[in-house]
């Protein structure tokens, strides 16, 4: 069996994209695209595939579009997600490649996802006469919507593809240089409802329902650096703060004849807590006179890493030159849902936290936060880190 290409061979190879590359998250987070509208976005990744002799398909559950990369010989498959849509916000960071759509911003990384995902096709292009077996790269798109993994899979994504493992990146505000495991934790699912409240009162007791269901919030977002490093101690203790929580919001929306609607939603960890959650909302609308409370889904489930294969990712990129710290968090970020979560529902894989944070240069990470900066060194990480985590899977995989 060949020998899996070492951290030398994969950067020699890396850093001839490395200046593409930043083109590319440059050009991407300048014109974002929608969930569901990622046409010029989809292009442009299937453009590259092709390019570095990938076959590429298009159009797979929306604009998704899946590339399939073989080895030398045959082999085990495995995959790698990338989601490809922004977010519905205008972006305040400004800068020489801001957002020139208003009212859309890549806030969340997901330029960034795709880069690295192209990064890691490119590269390993260059290698495929060194491993046996297949990697299939699957750029998502409407993550945001939470609505792009259930298409590509409705569209018979896993049943020709069928990989033994599936893999992630996701941006984290972690220094450049750190990555995050989730060995079973990962992120919480959400839950959505409204209520409506009519009456002469309406507007008061649909006011009074906003705050309780904030009220029922276990955790708070973080302000301050102190408070952030405290989150950041919480998610790596084992039954620790966050091994149970509930995060919730609600806002208040006029309706017909002096009516007022109740919107919210509910995050929670583990799952099995959404009933209780929708009865103690159930409570809280009969208490104040509201009889209407709809549920129109069921929840959309939680992300659950597989701890056999964090564990395994764990070991691997503490080896990559430039991983300064490999953290374990036992515990889901609270604050953000991924609907990553229904392949891992299908396939054993696991997804990670990329560091892009750079304090030093006010660069904060933080997803979906209106100032959003990523330090684009960690693409170059990222694109190293996860080439060889996809080799080193194939070969293990193959043994």
């Amino acid at each position: 069996m060949t020998a899996v290409p070492n951290a030398s061979v994969i950067d020699q190879i890396a850093v001839h994209f490395d200046a593409d590359l930043i083109a590319l998250r440059r050009d991407l987070h300048r014109w974002p695209e929608l969930a569901g509208d990622e046409r010029r976005t989809a292009s442009a990744v299937a453009e590259r595939l092709r390019a570095a002799g990938l076959s590429v398909s298009t159009g797979i559950g929306g604009h998704g579009v899946v590339a399939v990369l073989d080895g030398a010989g045959l082999g085990p498959t495995v995959a790698y997600r990338a989601d490809m849509d922004a977010v519905a916000a205008d972006e305040l960071a400004g800068g020489e490649f801001a957002s020139q759509v208003p009212g859309a911003a890549h806030l969340c990384g997901h330029d960034l996802h795709t880069t690295i995902g192209v990064g890691i096709a490119e590269t390993l292009s260059r290698l495929r006469h060194r491993f046996s077996g297949r990697v299939v790269f699957v750029f998502q798109p409407a993550e945001e919507t939470l609505d792009g993994a259930r298409a590509m899979i409705d569209a018979g994504l896993l049943n020709w593809a069928a990989p033994e493992e599936m893999y992630a990146l996701h941006c984290s505000p972690l220094p450049v240089g750190a990555f995050a495991v989730m060995p079973g934790a990962g992120q919480p699912g959400l839950d959505v409802g409204h209520i409506d409240v009519s009456g002469p009162n309406a507007a008061d007791t649909g006011a009074q329902l906003v705050a309780s269901i904030n009220d029922m919030s276990t955790v708070t977002e973080p302000q301050t650096p102190e408070e952030f490093a405290q989150l950041l101690n919480d998610l790596q203790a084992t039954d620790g703060p966050l091994a149970r929580f509930v995060f919730t919001g609600a806002l208040l929306t006029p309706a017909d004849d002096g009516a007022v609607r109740v919107q919210f939603w509910l995050r929670t960890w583990p799952d099995d807590r959404y009933p209780a959650l929708r009865e103690d909302v159930r409570r809280l609308a009969h208490s104040v006179g509201a009889t209407r409370v709809e549920f129109p889904q069921p929840p959309f489930p939680s992300m659950v890493c597989s701890p056999e294969l964090s564990r395994a990712a764990a070991t691997h990129l503490r080896g990559v030159p430039g991983v300064s710290t490999v953290e374990v968090f036992h515990a889901p970020f609270p604050f953000n849902g991924e609907d990553f979560a229904l392949f891992l529902r299908r396939v054993p894989g696991a997804m990670f936290f990329l560091g892009v944070a750079n304090p030093d240069a006010g660069v904060n990470g933080l997803p979906h936060a209106p100032g959003f900066a990523a330090d684009e060194r960690a693409i170059g990480l990222g694109v190293r880190a996860m080439t060889g985590l996809l080799l080193s899977r194939l070969h293990t995989l193959h043994r």
